[in-house]
């Protein structure tokens, strides 16, 4: 009988060949895997879809949401509503405060969450005698908008919003704030030209450096896999559908240029995003800076933790950064 393999040497590069496509099919969809669980909002992979009657209870500790607390806005408040830059309808929660003096909060809330679940924050800010205001990022909440950009395209929205109340007093004292996917949202807005002047202050609790460092680090420590070259296909498909790569999404480089004081805060005990990227953030800022290292503090849990030491400090770093 003859053999089958007649070549030994081109059977065995057919077989490479055969191994090396199954690699690379595999990695992209490792690639399109995490986009879609991730990023896209409608995927069925989402977290949103798959959990959207546990009202992401199990992303709670991420975003900055109180679990033992009603997840209403908590304040008298008026929807209101900004159109992003690429045409997207935002929704938001308005509660004025007639001490404010013309000072409003913006607060931005976490990856998967809402600002209906930022409960606890608007709170505080209205205690401290400003008027707040609430958005649902976009592809969260009642927003509009299929993908998530983790920060990166939520700094232009974070100016629209702030446009709006300018537009309703053009002396207003606006300052951001945001927690985890919102700290990097109001560290990534902070360096933007189009920031108007009444935004006297930044404050961001355990936001992360860049959208690449974070994922890689979550990608590492849930599957042991390197960032290449799953983590760079998933960059590459979502430059292609979203308009940014995660390499690019950096709050790191942004605070570098940006020219608002700004106070960094971050949980000792953080697994989530890195207790290590707050110096590394810190360090590249150039503009007027603070930070509060809150010990024991898990991920987005710093205001719970030492909610005294925590407000005493944001209130102290408003106060010395207010216009006189």
């Amino acid at each position: 009988m003859k053999s089958k393999f007649k070549n030994p040497k081109k059977a065995f590069k057919k077989l490479i060949a055969v191994f090396v496509a199954l690699i690379l099919v595999s990695c992209a969809a490792g690639g399109w895997l995490v986009f879609s669980a991730v990023l896209d909002r409608e995927s069925l992979f989402s977290r949103d879809r798959a959990k959207a009657k546990a009202a992401n209870a199990s992303s709670a500790q991420y975003s900055g949401a109180d679990t033992t607390e009603s997840t209403q806005f908590g304040l008298s408040a008026k929807d209101v509503y900004v159109t992003s830059d690429d045409g997207l309808k935002l929704h938001g929660y308005l509660a004025e405060n007639k001490n404010s003096n013309g000072k409003y909060a913006i607060i931005f809330h976490g990856y998967t969450s809402e600002g209906s679940h930022m409960k606890r924050y608007t709170k505080h800010f209205y205690k401290l005698g400003y008027s707040v205001l609430a958005p649902d990022a976009r592809a969260h909440g009642t927003s509009e908008g299929r993908i998530r950009g983790m920060g990166w395209l939520e700094r232009k929205d974070a100016i629209s919003w702030a446009n709006m109340l300018v537009q309703k007093d053009k002396d207003c004292q606006i300052v951001l704030f945001g927690v985890s996917m919102g700290g990097a949202t109001v560290m990534m807005a902070s360096a933007e030209e189009t920031l108007p002047k009444q935004v006297f202050a930044v404050v961001e609790d355990c936001g992360y450096t860049s959208v690449w460092d974070e994922f890689a680090f979550r990608l590492k420590s849930m599957t042991g896999l390197p960032p290449f070259p799953v983590l760079s296909l998933a960059s590459l498909i979502t430059k292609y559908f979203a308009g940014y790569g995660f390499k690019e999404a950096s709050a790191v480089n942004q605070v570098k240029n940006s020219k608002v004081p700004i106070l960094f805060i971050h949980g000792e005990e953080d697994a989530f995003v890195p207790f290590s990227m707050l110096d590394e953030l810190y360090s590249a800022a150039n503009c007027d800076k603070r930070k509060l290292v809150v010990p024991g503090a898990k991920h987005a849990k710093s205001s719970s933790t030492d909610p005294d030491i925590y407000w005493s400090t944001v209130e102290e770093f408003l106060n010395g950064c207010m216009p006189k």
